[in-house]
Order: C-alpha cells, then structure tokens, then sequence
C-alpha cells in the first residue's frame, strides 16, 4: 500500500457535507450528515437527483435536529442508510431500492441500546460511522473520537433479532499525536478497507480540528490491521467505494465533510497498487 495516487475526478454543486457514498452502474449514491435527502448522482451525464428520505426533507439542517446520515452499504438490490446514533434523533436506518423507488425506514435505537448496554458504551461516546453487511452479519465502525476513545467494529451474530453483540477495538495510527478513527469502511472479497481521520476533538459531537486521514486493509477473518498509510493531513474522507479493480491496482472513490454549509462536493479517486 506504499504506492498510491490521490486525485481530484470531480466536483458536485448542490451537495453538501458528504458522508458516505455508494457506486453503482454508472451512478454515485451520496449521503450528507446535515441532510435528509439521497443523492443519485449520474456521472455519465452529471445529472443530480435529490430523494426524500423522511418526510418534510431539508438540507443543511442545524446540527441539533439533524439525522447524521454517516453510512451507506448496498446489498442485494437495496441501499442502507443508516444515522451515526450519536443522539436521539439521530437512530433510523432508511433502505431505498433504486429500481422501484421504494422506502422503508426504521427506528435503529432499541438495537442502538443494545449496543450500549452489552458492550458498556456510554450514549454520549457511541459514534457509528461505517456499516458492512456480509453473509447475515452486520460490522459497525464505531469511531472512537470521544473522550473514552472506544474505537473498533461492533459486529453481531447471524440472528440479530437476539442482538448478541462483540466488539473488536483498533487502536490505529497516530497523526500530529492524535489517533485516527474509522470514518467508513467497505468490504472487497475477504478485506476490509477502512478510512479513518484524526480531529483534534474529544467529542463525537462538536468538530475540532482536521489533522488528516489514513486508509488501510483489515483481515476479515482474523480481524486484523494488514497495513494502513496517511493519504492526506488536510482532508476528513468519510466515504469510500470501489470504482474499478484490476490484477494490479485497484481504484477508490471518496468523499469528505467539509464541516461548512457549502453545497459543493468533491469527489476523490485514490489508486492503490497491489
């Protein structure tokens, strides 16, 4: 992972504070942390499509009130979005089916709670960023930039209607003396490649100062980091999906949270080679 090239492919006007994203036959599925809507982004003709995903929907919305939409997954013929259960009202997970248009929601907090109680996070510390669905199992990325830094992925047995769940804590590398925390994650074939960001904060609420980001690769099975390397030490990339793959390379998008009000995105290519 020492050889890698991070570039601009392009802007998105009308997009703001970027959180995760999702490619998907030639169009880019978008969430913002300050939003309620999803964007459906055609990159073949830059056409941008806004979707409701409550009822009332508004962008830029205060920090208070807003859901913190952090992750998206695509599974099977679904997208979910899931909020960061930070806050109260930060707790649905929303699927919507790209070919019918169909949305579904649900309240994610009993299960949020759960998580709480069994693994003795505090409500104020829990922080989900990522989500992974594979073969029945659900692996949250919870990032620990609270003031008990409890970083590491929560994942739960194949029934989780019995919400029996287990927590595995990464301590990863440092930037500028502060430890870096997962802000996404996807899964390719049997590796976990992970994005996480530095802040110089001790809240999972209030934002601090950006001191960088690093990608890496976990094991899946053995849950362990294979290598990692900074990729930047201006930007929070807080989203990532596969783009293209070959013998010798493999090619990621992402995004970042700017933490402003600009509805301006840009998205990212990193090259990495094998």
């Amino acid at each position: 992972m020492e050889k890698f090239q991070l570039s601009i492919l392009f802007k998105i006007i009308g997009i703001g504070s970027a959180s995760g994203l999702v490619y998907h036959e030639d169009k880019l599925y978008i969430i913002s942390d300050n939003s309620s809507f999803l964007y459906e982004y055609t990159i073949s003709n830059k056409n941008l499509n806004k979707i409701a995903l409550v009822e009332n929907p508004q962008e830029t919305i205060i920090k208070k009130d807003k859901p913190d939409f952090e992750s998206i997954s695509f599974l099977g013929n679904k997208l979910y979005i899931l909020g960061s259960g930070s806050t109260n009202n930060r707790n649905k997970v929303v699927k919507y089916n790209p070919t019918s248009k169909k949305i579904n929601d649900k309240d994610f907090s009993i299960i949020f709670q759960d998580i709480k109680t069994q693994l003795d996070i505090k409500d104020e510390e829990l922080n989900i960023e990522g989500l992974i669905q594979h073969k029945n199992i659900i692996y949250l990325f919870q990032r620990g930039n609270g003031a008990n830094s409890k970083n590491g992925i929560i994942y739960s047995n194949e029934d989780i209607e019995n919400r029996i769940f287990k927590f595995v804590p990464f301590d990863l590398p440092k930037i500028k003396n502060v430890s870096a925390t997962f802000t996404d994650a996807i899964l390719i074939e049997d590796k976990i490649y992970f994005l996480a960001a530095a802040e110089d904060t001790t809240s999972t609420y209030d934002d601090g100062e950006v001191l960088g980001s690093i990608i890496g690769t976990i094991d899946l099975k053995t849950m362990k980091i294979l290598n990692s390397i900074q990729i930047s030490d201006t930007h929070k990339f807080e989203g990532l999906t596969l783009y293209k793959k070959t013998a010798t390379q493999i090619e990621l998008l992402l995004c970042e949270d700017t933490d402003t009000e600009d509805l301006e995105t840009t998205i990212y290519t990193l090259a990495i080679r094998n």
